[in-house]
């Protein structure tokens, strides 16, 4: 029983954390409202392994993140919000745009002297 809660509160915690209402996911994930709702009621239902994947992949999460929770520093959870955002923006561009944000990545690096 106990890794229900922690599922609900985590979802909970992270649909917060992105500022996601329980409409949103279920439009990014396909899973009905009624069912996410069931997943955060006071019932606590554990969802089958294919719908936890299905709405950790929506939120950018791993599904060990939603079952069992971690702590994360407030200054790394929002460097671990930009990297999921970056990536995110990255696996939408093109190859040509890709090259070019790639490029762009090694000469930021090198300015930073951290080759």
């Amino acid at each position: 029983m106990r890794y229900f809660l922690d599922f609900k509160a985590n979802l909970r915690a992270e649909l917060d954390y992105q500022d996601l209402t329980v409409k949103e996911l279920s439009a990014k994930t396909g899973i009905a409202q009624g069912t996410l709702n069931c997943y955060l009621g006071a019932r606590a239902s554990m969802p089958p392994a294919d719908i936890a994947v299905k709405i950790a992949n929506a939120l950018g999460v791993t599904v060990e993140y939603l079952v069992i929770g971690q702590k994360i520093e407030k200054q790394d959870r929002l460097l671990d919000h930009n990297i999921r955002s970056i990536i995110q923006t990255l696996t939408e561009l093109n190859e040509k745009d890709l090259e070019t944000v790639l490029g762009l990545s090694k000469v930021l690096k090198s300015q930073s002297g951290k080759e």
